[in-house]
């Protein structure tokens, strides 16, 4: 079902594979490849590692955006092992740079590849994984654009991601619900507003540094108030 024949030690991840892939759990189900990676048995024979590093980079690509996914990400593209299939490594790549990726041109270079990875999902990655590619890849575009517009109509969001205006919307609420961008959208006037997120550290410190400016405000204004008064005074008694 997986693509290889697993040897006694590697049986232990394969169940946990079979079970995360019900309910297309892609994160978990990479991070049971990488463990079968990792055995030494496997990482010593290019006939059995291959194959699983290719899994491993398709469940990453498939897997939503968050920190154990960028961490798995990164890791993977260090590792030697992917120079030997490159366009995996390219792949990869195109994730982390800060760049809109072109939908069609990327499915156009990886799209036989990707038909043809047999033993994924029960056979064929299918339409399911084909749609959630092209999810992802959304996801990756608007978090770029977020990252380079602190605002932006939905017309012109719409125009970037290549997509309807009601579906460029739609993807963009989705990540602001799922928590994976910080964003605000005014629907009257067609307006999206990007926000960096900050943690409960960063307000409180943002919150008692401005208390502090507020204080010496207040402080500089009573002195000033005090050295106005006497200056006052000192005209009234000559």
């Amino acid at each position: 079902m997986f693509g290889f024949h697993p040897r006694p030690s590697s049986f232990l991840f394969v169940h946990p594979c079979r079970y995360y892939s019900h309910n297309n759990d892609y994160l978990e189900i990479c991070r049971c490849y990488k463990s079968i990676y990792e055995i030494p048995s496997v990482k010593e024979n290019p006939a059995l590692w291959i194959p699983v590093l290719r899994k491993i980079c398709w469940y990453l690509v498939l897997s939503p955006h968050d920190p154990m996914q960028s961490s798995l990400l990164n890791s993977t593209l260090e590792d030697k092992n992917l120079s030997e299939i490159r366009h995996f490594w390219q792949l990869l790549k195109q994730l982390i740079t800060m760049e809109v990726i072109q939908w069609t041109a990327l499915w156009s270079t990886f799209k036989d590849e990707f038909e043809n990875e047999k033993n994924m999902l029960g056979g064929s990655l299918g339409d399911k994984a084909a749609e959630d590619l092209r999810q992802r890849v959304i996801e990756h575009n608007i978090l770029v654009v977020s990252k380079y517009y602190a605002r932006i109509t939905l017309a012109r969001l719409a125009e970037l991601l290549c997509l309807t205006f009601q579906e460029a919307e739609k993807h963009l609420s989705d990540m602001v619900v799922s928590k994976a961008l910080v964003a605000k959208i005014d629907r009257p006037m067609g307006v999206v507003c990007f926000q960096t997120a900050k943690d409960s550290n960063d307000i409180l410190n943002s919150w008692a540094m401005n208390l502090e400016k507020l204080l010496d405000l207040v402080e500089k204004s009573c002195h000033q108030i005090h050295k106005e008064t006497m200056v006052h005074k000192a005209a009234l008694k000559v």
